[in-house]
């Protein structure tokens, strides 16, 4: 169920084109106010055009006004909206006489709004049928019947071809017929095909704006997600790294309180294993903070960042790192960012749960692909057991997400090996 909307203009290029031709219609009806003969029928009985001539200015006015607001929504109602601007021109037609040059730019005004407020279909049918009535009118003109008594146009001058026979005389009106039924054709497919161009662009952008509020929505949603990745990464952090800390310090110090009394010796180690606790707790709070507020690739290239990250990386953890990089192609930022994550994220995991000793980090492209293995030589784990607290499910999505491979290759005391191909962007 349609509800009946008033809008006004929605394209103001239409409205001032619409005030143009009113304009014109307006200066022909001034063209129009000298005294003219009596005429027959229905008006036969006055003495003066006056009133009609302030009838016709009323109507044109009421015209004008109507395409000010204008019904949307309701089709049934739009076409009686149409159907009234029909017969408001018609009318000041009459009102006149001798208004077959004021009914151009008023059939030019309907075909506008018929455009505004109809699909194809009906604004061919309302061009169709403000061209036909334009060629009423004309014809109507030149054959000088006055419907009502109203003649709708000046008698054409005679006198300079009454040397010339009939016929040739028919076949120039018709010929000047002809051709001011074709200038009116043009101005019509010309008023078309502008009003079409400007609706065309309103869609356009309508489109573009929705698609831009589309995008800002996505991109919160994924800025939210992110944020609660965020939040679940660090709160996995606390849980696998410092919580073990806390959990094994708190056993060593109801270690020390229970040997407190009865072995001094043995309350002592406990207390020395507490406070090594602590510290490795203190210091790994510290690398993750580090790490939460460390921003990658500032301006810098991908081969400075990840050197600057295995240099901080074996500073803390005294782990050597061999890194071997050769990159060819300039790398998007997208991917610069994506193998700075997975490196961070790798070399993290090596250090809290391998126990290894050396870690071989290379990075290549061939045949417009990258390439980028990590490989240490820790106590490995069996992937398909084993996979909490590796961040391997954020590795493999991060890859995903640009339409690349990842893959993880693992046993137990044979270390753990990160192969990924990425396709760079062309």
């Amino acid at each position: 169920m349609y509800e009946l909307t008033w809008k006004k203009h929605p394209f103001k290029l239409l409205l001032y084109l619409e005030w143009i031709l009113l304009g014109i219609a307006l200066l022909t009806i001034f063209t129009f106010l000298l005294p003219h003969r009596h005429f027959g029928g229905i008006v036969n009985h006055l003495e003066s055009r006056f009133l009609f001539n302030i009838g016709a200015l009323i109507t044109l006015a009421t015209f004008g006004v109507m395409g000010y607001k204008m019904p949307f929504n309701v089709p049934l109602f739009s076409k009686f909206y149409i159907a009234i601007c029909f017969s408001l021109s018609w009318l000041i037609v009459l009102l006149l006489g001798r208004g077959d040059r004021i009914f151009p730019p008023l059939l030019l005004i309907v075909v506008i709004r018929a455009c505004v407020l109809f699909p194809g279909t009906a604004r061919i049918i309302t061009a169709i049928l403000a061209y036909g009535s334009f060629i009423a009118v004309k014809i109507m003109s030149w054959s000088q019947i006055s419907p009502l008594g109203v003649p709708l146009g000046r008698p054409f001058p005679m006198r300079f071809l009454r040397h010339f026979p009939q016929s040739e005389v028919q076949n120039i009106l018709w010929g000047l017929l002809l051709n001011s039924a074709l200038l009116f054709g043009l101005v019509l497919t010309f008023v078309m095909l502008l009003v079409g161009a400007v609706l065309a662009e309103y869609e356009s952008k309508q489109k573009l704006m929705l698609a831009n509020n589309r995008l800002r929505q996505y991109a919160l949603k994924i800025e939210n997600q992110a944020t609660v990745e965020e939040r679940n990464r660090i709160a996995r952090e606390i849980h696998d790294s410092v919580g073990h800390y806390l959990t094994a310090q708190s056993i060593q110090l109801e270690n020390v309180a229970y040997f407190f009394a009865t072995n001094p010796v043995k309350a002592e180690q406990h207390l020395t294993k507490a406070r090594e606790l602590g510290k490795e707790a203190l210091q790994n709070v510290r690398q993750s903070v580090a790490t939460l507020r460390k921003k990658s690739l500032q301006k810098q290239s991908l081969k400075v960042t990840l050197q600057q990250l295995i240099q901080d990386f074996q500073s803390t953890t005294e782990i050597t790192v061999n890194l071997h990089i050769d990159l060819i192609s300039i790398i998007s930022n997208e991917i610069n960012t994506t193998i700075y994550r997975l490196v961070q994220e790798a070399l993290t995991n090596v250090a809290k749960h391998s126990q290894a000793n050396q870690v071989d980090v290379c990075l290549e492209e061939k045949d417009q692909r990258l390439f980028l293995t990590i490989e240490d030589d820790g106590i490995g784990f069996n992937p398909e057991v084993n996979t909490t607290g590796f961040g391997l499910q954020g590795m493999e999505e991060r890859i995903e997400a640009l339409d690349g491979k990842f893959s993880l290759i693992s046993q137990p005391g044979k270390g753990c090996t990160i192969q990924v191909e990425i396709k760079l962007l062309v």
